[in-house]
């Protein structure tokens, strides 16, 4: 499951968005309409996880926590008590709870940003969602001349074997 691109859009007076048709084609090519809307661990933005990859993130989360630590298990309960169950109407909106508007920051317009395997939602007003050009260019440096320099060198290891 792959959402990518981002569209600005407009929520009205209820907390009402449609979700962009290119992300429910991705979704209905599953199958789901099943999504679970959470804050950011990170960013002050939310994100929309389709049932599916919210439950892979639950199962990996969970191995990784022990239930009979404390500190594991407020992590845990932490983590999985404020979402919220999203199902999109036929008009392909939702709802997006007073709360949540809240913790985003959020106006009257958000932006949808295909991360992947889920979907974040960001207030059209907070410029921390990206890199400055500088900056990006860098870590896109930084972290794919790594791996090419890898490759290469593994390619290199290869053809002299």
């Amino acid at each position: 499951m792959r959402f990518l691109g981002s569209t600005e859009a407009k929520i009205d007076v209820k907390g009402r968005a449609f979700l962009p048709a290119g992300f429910r084609k991705v979704l209905g090519t599953f199958g789901t309409d099943s999504l679970i809307l959470r804050k950011d661990v990170f960013q002050d933005c939310l994100v929309l996880y389709p049932e599916c990859v919210w439950n892979e993130m639950l199962d990996c989360l969970r191995q990784k926590l022990n239930r009979w630590n404390k500190r594991d298990q407020m992590v845990y309960r932490q983590f999985v008590s404020d979402v919220e169950m999203i199902t999109l109407d036929g008009n392909g909106r939702f709802l997006i709870p007073k709360r949540y508007i809240k913790m985003a920051h959020i106006e009257q317009s958000i932006r949808f940003i295909g991360m992947d395997d889920c979907i974040e939602l960001w207030s059209t007003d907070n410029p921390s969602r990206f890199l400055n050009a500088d900056d990006f260019s860098k870590a896109m440096e930084d972290t794919m001349g790594k791996t090419i320099g890898a490759d290469n060198e593994t390619t290199k290891t290869n053809r002299a074997e």
